[in-house]
């Protein structure tokens, strides 16, 4: 069968098989890693479809037709990690260029974007994109991309795809929109307008915490043709080995979203009615404020939630007390990371910007993986009363 066979079935089927026949050689039913570094040429003057596996990969360029069929694009590009995507996509901007991204993203993105990317002419600003006419708001000549995550990290606040595409479509400048936090089984921001999306593939879609990676996705032939220009040019692209597992947790992410999403509610529950507890922020609540767009813009609520206890010593006395929940950095396994973004996740932005953006020192940031609900609903109540 070919990836053609199956573009208009259910997502857990494409995720199981779109570019992943199984070997015609051997008829192994899972596709073989390609580890090898270079390809023969049969005959001098006749290269094949792959030369050298910076530049082409079998095993890779599955992968890129995996997502990209989940993702509703006509391409996707695989990387070497987060950063690298988010790296390359802004190397489709001249020098000068003027970027609007929102005040709560990751640390590593703020990082790239402040201590890297804008030594080389960018200028970034940060709005609230919640707020479209925010957006509008920071509008300069030199305005050529728009850049946001929705939800957020890690204050899972949204911005409204449509109406951000509708501004940006306007006025002929590319919408970048970090999906990492739903995966492509909850939100699909290029059916909402957006340009290119891009995820860490470390997280939900590989699923297993054994792998880094990256990937970007796009409708817009020339976007994609630059972009494995400069991945093959850079030499940012995706390892062979790394490829070959993030398929293969790929074939789980829709079981592994289910079951997530069912413990976070579980989990919000607690949250929400413990004293202890001052501000829960999940999307999936009433009071959330973007809570109807959600509903509306989402296949479901996510399996992230941060909550805000009193100070850093409260966090340490909770997270110190975990023993079912992980402390560590990351997100998307199937083991439940927790983390305080402050003096982890986001220690990279300054103290008093990082406040400013809501990042406080009692925030708390929680990844629900697959263990039983019960047992980590236990382990958050126990950690909870030593407050």
């Amino acid at each position: 069968m070919s990836k053609r066979d199956f573009l208009d079935t259910g997502f857990s089927t494409r995720a199981v098989h779109v570019g992943q026949d199984p070997d015609p050689e051997t008829g192994a039913v899972i596709p073989p890693l390609h580890a090898t570094s270079t390809f023969v040429q049969k005959e001098f003057g006749q290269p094949g479809k792959y030369i050298y596996s910076r530049s082409g990969n079998p095993t890779r360029s599955a992968l890129e037709a995996n997502l990209a069929a989940l993702e509703s694009a006509q391409h996707g590009i695989a990387f070497a990690s987060g950063c690298a995507a988010t790296d390359s996509i802004m190397r489709l901007l001249p020098p000068g260029s003027h970027v609007i991204a929102g005040t709560d993203l990751y640390g590593g993105t703020y990082r790239l974007f402040e201590q890297v990317l804008r030594d080389t002419g960018l200028n970034f600003e940060y709005v609230d994109t919640t707020q479209v006419d925010a957006i509008s708001a920071a509008w300069r000549d030199e305005t050529a991309m728009v850049y946001i995550e929705t939800p957020t990290n890690p204050l899972m606040a949204m911005t409204d795809l449509r109406a951000v595409a509708d501004l940006t479509r306007e006025r002929d400048v590319r919408l970048v929109v970090d999906n990492t936090f739903m995966s492509p089984y909850l939100q699909r921001p290029l059916e909402h307008g957006a340009d290119l999306v891009l995820h860490s593939t470390t997280k939900y879609i590989n699923g297993h915490s054994d792998s880094i990676g990256g990937v970007v996705m796009t409708n817009d032939d020339d976007d994609a043709e630059r972009l494995v220009f400069l991945a093959k040019s850079v030499g940012a692209t995706l390892s062979p080995f790394e490829a070959w597992l993030i398929q293969r947790g790929v074939k789980t992410l829709a079981v592994r979203m289910d079951r997530s999403q069912d413990t976070t509610e579980r989990i919000v529950d607690l949250l929400v009615e413990h004293p202890k507890v001052e501000r829960v922020y999940y999307p999936g609540l009433e009071s959330h404020p973007q809570h109807e767009l959600a509903k509306r813009q989402m296949d479901g609520f996510g399996g992230m939630v941060a909550f805000e206890v009193a100070d850093m010593d409260a966090v340490k006395r909770l997270l110190d007390s975990l023993t079912v929940f992980t402390l560590a950095e990351s997100l998307g396994g199937v083991e439940t990371l927790i983390s305080n973004p402050a003096s982890m996740t986001h220690a990279s932005i300054p103290k008093e910007e990082r406040e400013a953006r809501g990042v406080r020192d009692g925030l708390i940031r929680i990844s629900v993986g697959i263990e039983d609900a019960d047992d980590l609903i236990a382990d958050l109540s126990q950690g909870l009363e030593r407050l």
